[in-house]
């Protein structure tokens, strides 16, 4: 198998199997549209901007909020072959040419427009994963969003099939991108279970402490959840919140109005900021008693929910998107309704007043996890899968 990074170098937190080489990279990628003068510098030239470090560096310093900006060069992506970034496509064909693989699967339907090229050169079929696109596209002005979800339609047409991976979301972007859902396969979600090895039930006795696990942006909701621990700590002072997650440059602003809401409680809350490794990351989730990212948005999937309940952490989640479908299937948490910070403080304090609750809903959804997301149970689904064709 092999991981190829595209626009930007893969982030992880465990070993990274990716290439060391990056397609579509960022920085190409805005210099073709934005200057056509750059089309014509000598892709051994301008290849030199793809290395991993130079775009993590570049995104450190300058990302563009500019709506308009954005869905021009969204637009401009999906010409493929014909538009300015034809050279970037033609490389990411011939490299998958040689690899020769059996199968392409597409991690987003933005990379649509490089699909003719792709499947011009490779005998097997190519599948695309939808996990979340509708985000960016309606981050968009409504003019540009149109047009943007006319060119992904029509282009990811040409795929050989879509994977979700969950029912909810498969209905969803189905309607959202005007695709036929009969063309639509279901994926289960798994983790690498391995350092995963917390205890449920293993921090009674200590102050009950919330947990926040996920990227710090408006659609994750981190703010629901400060206003639920504001509610939260009035009642109960001795409660703590922990958050944790990658903060990027373009929502510093959103954090600091988050931490401006927070002010009240004091030292009850700490951003402890982006783990920097697998071990981290099981520090933080042993950390906490129960774990909630109460997005704005309906999660496709919900990785983080896995995360905790492997550690025997419950899980309080907003009761749309993917969420009733890991609860139902997992039995490791709480459903409340979404955008309601004081359901959610209930919920909380629930909780916090019934540590055996905590537990046992904690020890359910880690039985669960482990018999049924494991590598081994997505090995098995994916084998299933594109053996089925």
């Amino acid at each position: 198998m092999s991981l190829i990074p595209t626009y930007t170098p893969i982030r992880v937190d465990e070993a990274n199997v990716s290439s060391d080489r990056v397609f579509l990279g960022g920085l190409n990628v805005y210099l073709d549209y934005r200057y056509r003068f750059w089309q014509r510098i000598p892709r051994s030239i301008a290849r030199v901007l793809d290395h991993p470090w130079l775009i993590n560096l570049a995104t450190r310093f300058s990302v563009s909020n500019d709506a308009q900006e954005l869905g021009d060069l969204t637009l401009a992506m999906l010409e493929g072959e014909s538009g300015p970034h034809h050279r970037e496509v033609a490389e990411l064909a011939e490299y998958v040419r040689v690899l020769d693989p059996d199968v392409v699967v597409f991690s987003n339907a933005l990379l649509a427009g490089a699909l003719r090229e792709v499947k011009r050169v490779c005998r097997g079929p190519v599948w695309c994963t939808l996990q979340g696109d509708d985000v960016f596209l309606d981050s968009l002005p409504d003019d540009y969003r149109e047009q943007a979800i006319d060119g992904v339609s029509n282009r990811a047409g040409e795929f050989d099939g879509f994977i979700t991976h969950s029912r909810f979301y498969c209905e969803y972007i189905a309607r959202y991108l005007r695709l036929d859902p009969e063309r639509f396969r279901q994926l289960p979600l798994g983790i690498d279970l391995a350092g995963h090895d917390g205890v449920p039930g293993e921090r009674q006795g200590e102050p009950f402490t919330v947990g926040y696990f996920a990227r710090i942006a408006p659609e994750k909701g981190l703010r629901h959840l400060a206003e639920a621990f504001c509610r939260l700590h009035q009642r109960r002072p001795e409660a703590r919140l922990r958050v944790g997650g990658y903060l990027g440059p373009q929502q510093r602003w959103y954090f600091r109005e988050v931490e401006t809401l927070l002010r009240p409680v004091g030292d009850a809350f700490e951003y402890v900021g982006s783990p920097g490794s697998h071990e981290d990351k099981v520090r933080f989730l042993r950390s906490v008693d129960v774990l909630s990212v109460p997005t704005d948005f309906q999660e496709p999937k919900g990785l983080y929910v896995l995360e905790a309940l492997a550690n025997g952490r419950p899980v309080v989640q907003p009761g749309h998107g993917a969420f009733p479908e890991l609860i139902e299937a997992t039995g490791g948490g709480r459903l409340v309704e979404p955008r309601n910070p004081e359901a959610l403080a209930d919920v909380l304090e629930e909780l916090m007043d019934q540590p055996e609750t905590c537990k046992t809903l904690g020890a359910t959804g880690q039985t669960n996890v482990r018999a049924n997301y494991s590598p081994e149970a997505m090995a098995r689904a994916t084998i299933e899968l594109f053996g089925a064709g």
